[in-house]
């Protein structure tokens, strides 16, 4: 029998993935559950293993080809006196492919039938599933595309390393450490911290990749997946509050936890996280004339990618998990998504979005409200600032900016204010409270 593998949708948003690389070559045998091929979805490189045993007969997409939801990209046979069967279908697909596109070409212009539904997932006969591998399966090494590229490239064996990700997955910093080299992925905390010392220099912005003049260049799948969603938030009437935060209190208390590897990304997360509890409003989205309230409050963070886009790693359950391990949860996070490890539900399943560029020295911006969500909080530069006090004195305070952006069909502006206040008043006058 010959079965066909199918692009998987690895995430609800996903409309195509990318090949980037085949595990298996055609004419190998392949385990049932085995990794056949790594894809890339719109935010994350995934293992796609096979949901039947058989022999790679034949691959219909290369590695680096774009492939739409449900398309074969390779035929599985089950014996190898069909592998040669398999090749033939293959180019009789092709061709046939090949034949329609040109008898469109020259065909009259009609009007196109709608397409048909794509399952979320694909369906029991594929050849394929896209659940992403984090373990060892049979003995067989697990390592991220990036791990096993830079392996490659440093002649590094990877049989002899000792995964540290999920799972004991190898991923590139293990690489790195048995090369000898030190480990050159990017800290995990995104937000800065509002100090009371001298603002050390603002990182550089992440570095787009080089282009020549009058070059266009292709947006990769996270580029183009942030292009959609930002296209899908136009549908919503929105509006923005914005609101001075002195945070002084806040400085002092990062200072005597920062050294148990607390976070400030953590304890602004936690801040919001405590203060939408008293706010369901502001954790809730329109969903076709009604008001869906979410059961949890998940804080997604906004988080630059090097090679272009953006991620929003979820602190989920961020309102009842305590600081310590939702610092430990956010550097895990982070380190993740910069591999393009996270799986779907680590990135698309925020209910609340916290967005930051005070790290460049900006003191306030207007976000763009992410799809299925009401509301996200721009988060500004934290700045001593020269203010009154309460007895009529001149003195200097540090303080930040922030601007929420709300879904105007869910949230009004007396709600928006009144979760600015109450979020205020916590960063203002009992921050201890964030470490019970």
């Amino acid at each position: 029998m010959i079965r066909e593998i199918f692009m998987p949708a690895l995430s609800s948003t996903m409309t195509e993935g990318k090949i980037v690389a085949w595990e298996k070559s055609p004419g190998d045998w392949v385990d049932k559950g085995e990794t056949v091929v790594i894809v890339e979805s719109d935010k994350a490189d995934m293992d796609v293993e096979a949901f039947y045993e058989g022999y790679l007969a034949t691959v219909i997409a290369e590695a680096g080809d774009t492939v739409p939801v449900g398309n074969a990209i390779a035929l599985l046979a089950e014996t190898e006196a069909e592998i040669d069967t398999a090749k033939q279908q293959a180019s009789a697909q092709a061709s046939a492919g090949a034949s329609d596109s040109a008898t469109t070409a020259t065909a009259p212009a009609k009007t196109a039938p709608a397409p048909e539904p794509i399952p979320s997932e694909p369906a029991d006969n594929n050849g394929a599933t896209g659940t992403s591998t984090t373990g060892t399966a049979s003995g067989r090494l697990i390592v991220s595309p990036r791990a096993r590229k830079l392996a490659k490239d440093l002649k590094v064996d990877l049989s002899t390393i000792q995964g540290s990700g999920p799972h004991g997955r190898i991923v590139a910093q293990d690489v790195e450490r048995a090369a000898g080299k030190v480990p050159t992925s990017p800290g995990p905390d995104t937000i800065p911290t509002p100090a009371a010392a001298p603002a050390p220099a603002a990182p550089a912005a992440p570095t787009p990749a080089p282009a020549v003049a009058g070059q266009v260049v292709p947006m990769n799948t996270l580029q183009q997946a942030v292009v959609r969603g930002m296209v899908a938030s136009l549908s919503a009437p929105t509006f923005h509050v914005g609101y001075t935060i002195t945070t002084d209190a806040m400085d002092a208390l990062y200072k005597q936890i920062k050294g148990k590897g607390v976070t400030m990304t953590a304890l602004l997360a936690k801040a919001v996280a405590v203060t939408l509890q008293k706010h369901p409003l502001l954790n809730a989205c329109y969903a076709d004339q009604a008001i869906q309230y979410f059961g949890q409050i998940h804080v997604a963070v906004a988080v630059a990618m090097d090679d272009g886009g953006l991620i929003t790693p979820v602190l989920q359950r961020a309102d009842q998990l305590d600081i310590y391990s939702l610092s430990r949860a956010w550097k895990d996070l982070v380190a993740r998504a910069r591999s393009k490890q996270l799986q779907p539900e680590e990135y698309n399943s925020g209910t609340f979005t916290l967005s930051n560029l005070g790290m460049f020295g900006v003191d306030r911006f207007d976000a763009i409200l992410p799809p299925g969500q009401g509301a996200i909080l721009a988060i500004g530069a934290s700045q001593p600032t020269v203010v009154a006090n309460d007895d009529g004195m001149l003195g200097v305070k540090r303080q930040m900016q922030v601007n929420i952006t709300c879904d105007h069909r869910v949230i009004y502006g007396a709600h928006a204010a009144a979760f600015l206040q109450d979020l205020a008043q916590l960063i203002e006058t009992n921050p201890q409270s964030l470490t019970l």
